[in-house]
Parts: C-alpha cells; structure tokens; sequence
C-alpha cells in the first residue's frame, strides 16, 4: 500500500510519501505542503485498515503524528530524529542517540564500575570494552559525535578514579595517567568514529 502511495504522488525523482520500517516499528514521511494535507489523512487510514485485516493492534501509546516544521522530534530504532538548519541554511535532517539510550548505557557502565572497585583496571576494561564496542558501532552515523564525545569523556574520568582508589590517591591523575597510556597502554576503547554517509549496504536492512 505504502509502495503504491509513493508512485502515484510520485514527481521526478520527489516522492510525497516515504516511510522506513524495521520488523514492527514503522515510520511514515509525509510531504509538508498544505496540498497534502488529505495525503496524511489518507495514509493513517489506510494503514489502519490494512493492519486491522492483518488483526494487528496499533500500540497508541507510542504511535504519534509530528509536525518536523514546529520543531518537534520522533523517535526510531533508538535515535531521535528532527528538523535543523545547516551551516548553509539549508534545512536537513539530524539523527543522534536517543537521551534515554545514552542514559542505560551509562548506567550499566555504572552496574560494572561499582560491582568492580577492589578489581584491577584491567578486569574493569575487559568488562566495559564490549560493551562500549557495541553501542558505538550501532549509533555510529549521523550526527552522535557530540554523544560520543561525552561518553568517552565520561568513561576517561570513572578510570581515572579507579586507578585513584587503588593506589589510595586523590583527584584523578591529569598528569600520572595520559590518555594516550589509558588507550594504548590499558587498550581502553578508543574507536568513537561517526560514518556521516552510511554505505548503501549498511542501511538497507532498514
């Protein structure tokens, strides 16, 4: 149905209606002009007939309609996208991380800190480097550099104060521990790259 709403409002190579899905989480895009204002209408009611063919329930709680034009935001596989201005002036879209996903991730990383405090440094590290690998390689596109960068920054000072508290020292060793000894040394995680334009084949899947 989708495929079929695309082609007919179909001009060039502009289409009014794009959508993005990924097992039962769905995104639909709709043209902003006022023209098409009945093309979002029609679109919602036809999705919710053909879900109610299928006897599938449509979770209203986390179902929304947003306005990008008003600076509102929607949430998809984990990152929050919204409607920015370039440097250009040029309106484009920003994807990042999620708040509430950078907010589990540092508190598991807490669980492991805490769980660990009479551990060697090492041990901490073996724990949190997977962990760490993970998350980033998932959110690395877009705009999560500045996400990234707190949390790295973040992950630099709990070391910091692990290292402290095992050689019973105070602050956190600005000049004792570079951070160059913590990556190459300890093999601290290091690799908090973003790939601004994801390879066709990466995104595909969704």
């Amino acid at each position: 149905m989708l495929e079929r709403a695309k082609e007919v409002t179909r001009r060039e190579r502009w289409t009014a209606v794009e959508y993005a899905r990924f097992a039962d989480d769905l995104v639909i895009l709709v043209d902003s002009q006022p023209r098409q204002q009945w093309l979002r209408q029609a679109v919602e009611k036809r999705l919710r007939e053909e879900l109610a063919k299928l006897q599938v329930e449509v979770n209203e709680e986390k179902s929304r309609t947003v306005d990008l034009q008003r600076g509102e935001s929607f949430g998809f596989l984990g990152f929050e996208f919204r409607r920015v201005r370039s440097r250009r002036g040029r309106w484009m879209p920003l994807l990042m991380p999620k708040g509430k996903k950078r907010t589990a991730l540092l508190g598991k990383l807490k669980e492991i800190f805490r769980a660990s405090r009479s551990q060697p440094v090492g041990g901490v590290i073996d724990k949190i480097n997977p962990i760490l690998r993970g998350w980033v390689k998932y959110f690395a596109i877009g705009h999560s550099s500045r996400c990234f960068s707190f949390i790295r920054s973040w992950v630099e000072t709990r070391i910091r104060r692990h290292l402290a508290r095992a050689c019973q020292r105070r602050g956190f060793g600005w000049k004792r521990w570079s951070r160059e000894w913590m990556y190459g040394t300890l093999g601290l995680f290091s690799e908090y790259r973003v790939s601004y334009l994801p390879s066709i084949s990466a995104v595909a899947p969704v």
